[in-house]
């Protein structure tokens, strides 16, 4: 596995490689012979680093599943793998201009950003809720009066709580990390009250944190939140073969087998065990794949 960084977004100048546009994945992917797939740091388990730097996670072999599908259908089983680290403030503005080619994260699917990208079918549900610690005096966003809050930057969280507070004058506090590892530092050592995300991103973070029993989380959720693997828009040649591999490990049942390996059995690199059984309204989504950034269609 090939793990590649750039310095700077080039802009324009990535937006051909040997005269292919990038508006064309698959021939943008044969020409280069490599396809990039964007991959988070910390979004346990969904796309992280194991201890050896390599992206894995539950969304990543997703991803790695449509890349083995794009070397069969080119017919070129020498294509390469490579990896490009994201951020949530980065993440579309890379696939936009072609320097990943897939984003295989914990990217909430809405309106607002489907007028940018594109997103396969949701391969997750979670809800944005509260973390903070124990004994803090707080379960509900109202607690939060006079502190500070913080989430990551380029979020659908970070909205969210901004339009609250705003909307309820809640008078809180609230404050940007850079990525979902530094938010929690902030709650660990004092300098934030809670960190706004998704649950299952902060059950992640807990649990791999060296005292999981010092913080809980929120009963109270502030929003259902879709995930889905996001590709460029308007190439619907790539997005119908991406998204039939989805469609076919959900009709198959091996999405099962995918979501067991990484929610409900010992990963790495600590071996934990997320213990989160399938929610029910990912099971509906399973029957009956979407991609719609309507939290209702997921209720």
């Amino acid at each position: 596995m090939k793990s590649i960084k750039f310095a700077a977004i080039a802009g324009a100048a990535v937006l051909s490689i040997a005269g292919v546009s990038h508006a064309d994945t698959l021939a943008k992917i044969g020409e280069s012979g490599v396809i990039t797939i964007g991959h988070r740091d910390a979004s346990i388990p969904l796309s992280y680093y194991d201890d050896q730097q390599k992206p894995i996670g539950y969304s990543v072999e997703i991803c790695q599943r449509v890349a083995e599908a794009i070397k069969t259908e080119l017919k070129r089983p020498d294509i390469k793998i490579a990896y490009q680290l994201v951020t949530s403030a980065n993440r579309i503005p890379l696939l936009a201009n072609g320097t990943i080619d897939i984003e295989c994260g914990s990217t909430t699917n809405n309106a607002e950003r489907q007028k940018q990208v594109s997103y396969l079918p949701t391969t997750f549900v979670t809800a944005n809720r509260l973390m903070y610690k124990k004994g803090s005096g707080i379960s509900v966003i109202a607690d939060m009066k006079g502190k500070t809050l913080v989430s990551t930057s380029g979020t659908t969280n970070i909205k969210q709580v901004t339009q609250m507070n705003a909307d309820k004058n809640l008078g809180i506090n609230i404050t940007t990390a850079n990525g979902h590892s530094e938010s929690f530092l902030m709650v660990e050592t004092g300098r934030a009250a809670a960190f706004a995300m998704d649950d299952i991103l902060l059950a992640g973070l807990i649990a791999t944190s060296k005292n999981p029993s010092q913080f809980e989380i929120s009963k109270e959720a502030l929003s259902v939140e879709p995930y889905g693997i996001m590709v460029r828009k308007d190439d619907p040649k790539f997005e119908a073969l991406a998204g039939g591999v989805v469609r076919d490990l959900m009709k198959s049942g091996e999405i099962n087998n995918i979501y067991s390996k990484w929610f409900l059995n010992p990963i790495p690199p600590k071996n934990i065990t997320m213990n989160v059984p399938m929610s029910p309204n990912l099971k509906k989504v399973i029957a009956n794949p979407t991609n719609s950034p309507d939290p209702a269609a997921y209720q």
